[in-house]
């Protein structure tokens, strides 16, 4: 089984984090990461899943990313559209995209303390969808 990951390099500290998380959980259940993308924030995590997922050495994505509250409600319009955006490309593709994009209404702390399940979670997502 063949996975890519994507990551938003957006709270990079923690996306960092949820990457070592990820690749650490894949290799423990002998799943192959044959490509790592980062792209600039959760919201352009859509546009490189699409181009990766059609890849035929490609069984799977699991995204990465932390979209953490601020001042405005600029979090929720972001974590929304990316959540959609995977859903249908997942259905479209016929492959599993694993979600472990944190957020919204997420505080720093909060993200922090959710590095490793939301990026475990992910993996496994794609692995039992597979």
């Amino acid at each position: 089984m063949n996975i890519a990951i994507i990551v938003s390099d957006y709270n990079g500290d923690i996306t960092r984090e949820m990457e070592r998380a990820a690749v650490e959980h894949a290799k423990k259940q002998k799943i192959a990461v044959v490509k790592i993308a980062h792209v600039p924030g959760a919201f352009d995590i859509p546009f490189a899943a699409s181009k990766i997922i059609r890849e035929k050495n490609i069984d799977g994505v699991v995204t990465l990313g932390a979209v953490i509250q601020g001042g405005t409600s600029h979090d929720e319009a972001i974590a929304h559209a990316t959540a959609k955006s995977l859903q249908e490309l997942s259905m479209r593709e016929g492959k599993p995209i694993g979600f472990g994009i944190s957020g919204p209404r997420m505080t720093r702390e909060q993200a922090i303390a959710r590095i490793e399940s939301t990026a475990t979670h992910a993996v496994d997502a794609v692995v039992k969808l597979l």
